[in-house]
């Protein structure tokens, strides 16, 4: 079907947007305090349409802790670590950079975890993809010194975790439906974001239009139609090549940057962005 082969690069626009959200709101917001407004209201939006059109939910205690668990490993630990991170000191390159060891992450322990194999092919795919995705960051790197133990951590828990979150929903998330089970996500997600936001102290969200216009997007855009995606793909492809779709995130990321806040666009990075294109196609069909 012509829908389901624009499904990836739909998922991957969508994706990178996400950095655009984190740059508008970062003035203007506490990362905790935005991240559990964001769940509350999708869980708001996408329950009550659930409710309209009646889609079921889970009818036992395990298919409800499934999917709370899928949210805190898929939401809640892995952009609460970022946005940590991020809000800490660690500049965004470094963090996309260790969030785009996902896929090599995902492609070792893809056998282990679910049996899946991953064939050489793919694997080229992966590497590739990588090199590309590095190639694009490089200009972003410079300067990057005395870079903070903890941030890097922080970041590196929730890349170990979104990956986790993707075996965990491949395994678990086969019968469900993805409009409720994206709902029992968000809502793992709020519980584990809300102690942080506490703990963190700050509070803080100003509703500046800026703001609120990096809400409205992330609620309607990334966290209902985005992750809605992700888990079709996840549902009806193998981990390892879904994975490798987040290596297009920083090339399209970049330009958006560009084209939004007039960032510049080295030659390097448009060379490592067709390397990460040819990498992902290579994983797409690597089976």
């Amino acid at each position: 079907m012509p829908a389901e082969r624009l499904m990836p690069a739909l998922f991957v626009v969508i994706w990178a947007t996400g950095f655009v959200v984190a740059r508008l709101v970062a003035p203007h917001a506490e990362p905790f305090t935005f991240l559990f407004i964001r769940y509350c209201l999708t869980i708001a939006v996408l329950g009550g349409l659930c409710l309209a059109v009646g889609a079921p939910w889970p009818r036992t205690a395990r298919g409800w802790r499934d999917g709370l668990v899928a949210g805190v490993l898929l939401h809640g630990v892995y952009l609460g670590g970022v946005f940590w991170s991020v809000g800490h000191g660690l500049p965004a390159g470094i963090a996309a950079l260790i969030a785009g060891m996902q896929p090599l992450l995902t492609g070792a322990l893809a056998g282990p975890l679910i049996g899946e194999r991953v064939s050489p092919r793919r694997w080229l795919g992966i590497v590739t993809g990588f090199a590309g995705a590095l190639l694009v960051l490089v200009p972003k790197l410079g300067g990057v010194d005395g870079l903070a133990p903890m941030a890097v951590l922080a970041c590196s828990l929730g890349m170990v975790s979104i990956t986790m979150g993707t075996f965990w929903q491949k395994r678990t998330g086969a019968g469900s439906d993805l409009r409720t089970n994206a709902v029992v996500q968000f809502i793992g997600a709020a519980l584990v974001t809300l102690p942080a936001m506490l703990l963190a102290g700050d509070m803080r969200f100003d509703p500046a239009p800026p703001a609120l216009a990096g809400l409205a997007w992330a609620v309607v855009v990334l966290s209902i139609g985005g992750i809605l995606l992700l888990m079709h793909l996840i549902r009806r492809g193998a981990v390892a090549g879904v994975a490798s779709l987040l290596y297009l995130v920083p090339p399209v990321s970049a330009v958006m940057a560009f084209l939004i806040f007039g960032e510049s666009l080295a030659p390097l990075q448009m060379l490592g962005m067709a390397i990460a294109a040819v990498g992902v196609a290579i994983a797409s069909r690597g089976a």
